[in-house]
């Protein structure tokens, strides 16, 4: 693994990242590479054109991190990548297409144990500096906590304590590793679950919609990705559209805007939270699951004094630390509890409303 040692200025110097780069494409490897070691922050440490070769160099050179291409011959994507988490677990970063297609199997790759994926660069995206934003994307792959995949049976929450379900709204962010984490939450909920649901993903355009579809088919509730003028409705998740910043109007109506990206991205964590604490009588759940960075602090502090419960995920089922960190560290998390215990938290809270002191 990556290392840093302490120079004698006193300046830590991170030792390069390791990198196997996966694809059946000789220019994309080759100019890959040469846009990867350019930026002196990584080594590559060997180059596959299938997921054979990739498998046998696994073994061998021991990568910090792995770049797999979906599509190859002998032996696709997918299959590379379950091989590679039963033989050898190591973090994986998918390069996809931008096509629905491309998306879609991303969706299941990361289900599947890959940590994050990139939209393969074009030769242009890579001159305009996009090597720079992969090798920070890598680098935090890297030091995630890698997830073998199984089959995982839904924790069943149809018999939770009884009661109405309060009038309240529950918004979700998430970030790195936010697919699987809203998976297990989503589908750990009952049928009748009695809450509108909203949903920030850190995801581009045609990626959301792949999501949303594949999150829709596990049920039990019903995901869509949301489009300008959808209502929230109870027991309807709404997941916000990559490329846009997802809002509501006072008649809980969606408004989808291309505002200045948040923390860089586009949904933002904070501006749905922000919209939804606004709301009369939102009465808001909001829950930050794995992700990087700091977006959720703002939006988690404005449900917060809007009289809302906030939810963390706990460091030990986090892919990455960061959002949730952040969150907990600003004093604003009531309960931090594993991936397993968000779903049950959740329902707790929807039952009842938590009542907090005025200086909780």
């Amino acid at each position: 693994m990556t290392s840093s040692a302490v120079h004698g200025t006193g300046e830590v110097a991170t030792a390069p990242l390791r990198v196997l780069l996966v694809d059946d494409s000789a220019t994309v490897r080759v100019t890959l590479r040469r846009a990867l070691e350019a930026t002196g922050r990584v080594e590559v440490a060997g180059v596959a054109e299938d997921g054979i070769q990739a498998l046998q160099m696994l073994h061998a050179l021991h990568p910090d991190v792995v770049t797999l291409d979906v599509e190859m011959p002998r032996l696709g994507g997918l299959e590379t990548l379950q091989r590679l988490m039963a033989e050898r677990p190591t973090p994986v970063v998918m390069l996809s297409s931008h096509t629905t297609e491309g998306a879609d199997t991303t969706i299941r790759a990361l289900e599947l144990g890959a940590v994050d994926f990139i939209e393969k660069p074009s030769f242009a995206d890579l001159r305009a500096g996009a090597a720079g934003l992969i090798v920070e994307k890598l680098r935090a792959a890297s030091r995630a906590r890698v997830v073998r995949a199984g089959v995982r049976t839904p924790r069943s929450t149809h018999a939770a304590p009884g009661g109405a379900w309060a009038h309240r709204i529950l918004v979700i962010g998430a970030s790195t590793g936010g697919p699987q984490a809203v998976r297990e939450v989503l589908t750990s909920l009952p049928a009748d679950f009695g809450l509108p649901v909203v949903v920030v993903q850190h995801m581009p355009p045609t990626f959301t919609r792949s999501l949303a579809e594949r999150l829709n088919s596990l049920g039990p509730l019903r995901v869509e990705e949301a489009e300008a003028g959808m209502r929230m409705q109870v027991g309807h998740v709404l997941l916000a559209p990559g490329g846009y910043h997802m809002e509501f109007d006072g008649e809980r109506r969606v408004v989808l805007t291309e505002s200045p990206l948040e923390h860089g991205v586009r949904p933002a964590v904070n501006v749905t939270m922000a919209s939804v604490a606004a709301i009369p009588a939102a009465n808001p759940i909001g829950v930050v699951l794995t992700g990087m960075g700091r977006d959720g602090v703002r939006g988690c502090g404005l449900l917060r004094a809007a009289g809302g419960t906030i939810i963390t995920e706990a460091q030990s089922t986090c892919v990455v630390y960061g959002m949730p960190r952040a969150v907990a560290d600003a004093g604003l998390s009531d309960e931090v509890v594993p991936l397993d215990e968000v779903a049950p938290t959740i329902i707790r809270h929807a039952r009842i409303a938590a009542r907090r002191n005025s200086g909780g």
